[in-house]
């Protein structure tokens, strides 16, 4: 059976479900008669399942419903609108005998793998067959463990990159590189890789979006920044019936190249808040999207007319040493091309690789056919001197990064799958926290009357946990005369009433009972940037909406984090899905672990608990404060089964 639909079904088909209710015409699949799964959208308008537009496409160059000629390319994923009304449609447990339960099919495979008792039932009765002897000894399998790997998800079309992990994934394979926990090779108990997932799949892609009041906000959440070691900018949430939403393109975990022409893969957080809340009819947004596992591998060779072949020779101090290259291959490209250079790395420092180069050969081992597993295993295995032949196109300029106040050359962020420049400048110290916090006491006598006039946001009932903020200080009250509380500072107490640990309603009622007084003390954290400030971003941030931004929240102390634990299981033939990023570096000191990249189709997908910009303190409890980057992954990877992630997750900034 099927572990996520918990039916019988040939691999290769859509998932099989039991519906409670009729469902509509409009969203059933003309080919396959039954209720979307992964909607695809023709030019021509009309919907089907990914898997069976797929299939049908192999065999015709037409639309199944009016005979118009198409190609798989031409089409695309239907918008969230429709995707989140098919994910509702309630289904019935497959299971009824032990379970008669009804739920959303999007929560179905969660049911099965945490609570249903007559799938559980099922894998027993499955681990006695395969396991005879030790028949009424064993324990129960763990949650979420298949033989069956998760079908790879496959783009829809554009311009398309595979690349050997997520996000910030780097060449080598078997070494603890900055940034790596590989979703694409994980080992099976025999050691075994497997070979269904050998790379990931990544699209680049260019859209408009078109907003009726310029002024309107996207209504997305964005971390990241090369100020933090998340590097470029990511997507943490779409927000409901917001423009974005409604756009259906953008999703959780793209990375933003571009903003209207404007490369920002290397500014700060706070630039490119400001890029994207920049008011407007039209906005042009460059995205990098992954789209989950492909063994797809490329077919022809490309023409090296009008290039030039390089050498290049990198030395290695010992053989675990990484060259800090990121390797990709292309769907419409034979061969394998450089993504990117690790600042600080062995390539970044020689400084003759550059991104887009490709690989002919690496110790005299032809490449022009090969993939970066190919030539991470080479790598590997080198002990100290790695000859690179390489093709470049001559004359190929990169876009240059917009700059904080100084233009260079070169940059570099720790973004892995976007394309950005090199900095070979590593004393700069981008990926610190560049906050701190000043605590101050405010103690003033007013009239009993006289309202403090501050407005609030958080609470530990928010769906972030965050502390008590201030979003407005209105000059109607005692605090804006006495000048000292500002918008955005943390609220500790209240004449000693402790606030940090309070829900909204509570600290409402906790501030207006002591409002009453003669006599008001606050205690407050105010959050103090060490950047110079950002005058654009207060436009369209007035009155009760407001927010801080994502990267106010890192500079918190940690005794006003919430921390969450989050389980993720998984099969043995499985990866965990999530990239990550920072760890102790010897030249910027310890830095927060942050989650980057989480993998379409994988277990930290499927749970959807996990965002990317949380903080990872600790793995299974074990706290990772002071650990590197080659301490924290071989952890991760040693977990078969179960690990338990505990997190701080901060909103990101409202664009």
């Amino acid at each position: 059976l099927c572990c996520e639909c918990g039916q019988a079904h040939p691999l290769l088909d859509n998932h099989l479900y039991n519906f409670q209710d009729e469902v509509d015409d409009e969203l059933i699949c003309h080919i396959c008669l039954q209720p979307l799964l992964q909607p695809m959208d023709t030019p021509c308008g009309h919907t089907y399942c990914f898997k069976c537009l797929e299939n049908f496409m192999q065999e015709y160059n037409f639309c199944p419903m009016d005979r118009k000629k198409l190609s798989f390319q031409q089409c695309h994923k239907s918008s969230l609108l429709v995707r989140n009304l098919l994910d509702k449609l309630i289904v019935l447990c497959p299971f009824r005998a032990e379970c008669q339960q009804t739920m959303q099919r999007c929560e179905l495979e969660a049911h099965l793998q945490n609570r249903c008792p007559g799938f559980k039932k099922y894998k027993s009765e499955l681990q006695r067959k395969k396991n005879p002897i030790s028949k009424g000894k064993e324990d129960p399998p763990a949650k979420g463990e298949t033989n069956t790997p998760k079908d790879p998800e496959v783009p829809s079309g554009g311009s398309s990159l595979v690349a050997e992990s997520s996000g910030a994934a780097v060449v080598s394979l078997g070494t603890a590189e900055p940034g790596l926990v590989n979703p694409a090779f994980e080992e099976t108990e025999e050691g075994e890789n497997l070979p269904q997932r050998t790379s990931l799949v990544a699209e680049t892609t260019t859209i408009e979006i078109h907003r009726e009041d310029p002024e309107e906000e996207l209504g997305m959440r964005i971390v990241g920044g090369k100020d933090t070691p998340l590097g470029n900018i990511v997507v943490q949430e779409v927000l409901r019936d917001s423009v974005i939403a409604a756009d259906g393109r953008i999703a959780p975990g793209d990375h933003i190249l571009e903003v209207n022409g404007v490369n920002i893969s290397s500014v700060t957080h706070c630039q490119a808040v400001s890029f994207l809340r920049h008011p407007g009819p039209v906005l042009h947004l460059m995205l990098l999207q992954e789209k989950g596992f492909s063994n797809k591998t490329a077919q022809q060779d490309s023409t090296s007319t009008n290039r030039e072949v390089i050498h290049v020779t990198l030395v290695k101090r010992d053989r675990s040493e990484p060259l800090g290259i990121k390797l990709i291959r292309k769907t419409d490209e034979a061969g394998i091309f450089i993504l990117d250079l690790l600042e600080g790395g062995l390539a970044a420092k020689n400084g003759k690789l550059s991104r887009n180069d490709r690989v002919l050969s690496i110790n005299g081992q032809d490449l022009r056919q090969g993939t970066p597993e190919a030539a991470a295993q080479i790598i590997q295995t080198t002990e100290s001197r790695v000859n690179f032949v390489i093709l470049r196109q001559p004359g190929v300029q990169l876009g240059e990064p917009v700059e904080d106040g100084s233009t260079s050359n070169s940059s570099s962020s720790s973004n892995g799958g976007s394309p950005v420049h090199h900095r070979r400048r590593p004393d700069q110290n981008h990926y610190r926290r560049k906050s701190n916090y000043q605590k101050k006491t405010v103690a003033i006598k007013k009239e009993p009357k006289e309202s403090l006039g501050i407005t609030i946001g958080g609470g530990r009932d928010n769906k972030n946990k965050l502390p008590i903020y201030v979003t407005s200080v209105q000059p109607i009250g005692c605090l804006f005369r006495d000048g000292r509380i500002k918008r955005g500072d943390v609220l500790l107490s209240i004449n000693g009433i402790d606030l940090t640990h309070l829900n909204y309603y509570e600290a409402v009622s906790a501030l207006k009972s002591n409002a009453a007084s003669h006599s008001v003390t606050l205690k407050a954290l105010e959050i103090l940037s060490l950047n110079s400030p950002e005058p654009s971003l207060d436009i369209r941030e007035q009155g009760f909406s407001w927010s801080p931004l994502w990267i106010t929240w890192l500079g918190l102390p940690s005794y006003l984090h919430f921390c969450q634990d989050i389980v993720l299981s998984k099969g043995n033939l499985e990866s965990w899905g999530f990239s990550i990023v920072g760890g102790f570096e010897e030249s910027k000191g310890n830095q927060p672990f942050f989650i980057k990249t989480i993998v379409p189709g994988t277990p930290a997908f499927r749970d959807r608990k996990l965002k990317c910009g949380d903080e990872i303190v600790a793995v299974n409890g074990v706290p990772a404060i002071g650990m590197s980057n080659s301490e924290l992954i071989p952890m991760l990877k040693e977990q078969r089964n179960r690990v338990t992630l505990t997190v701080v997750s901060w909103p990101g900034s409202l664009v």
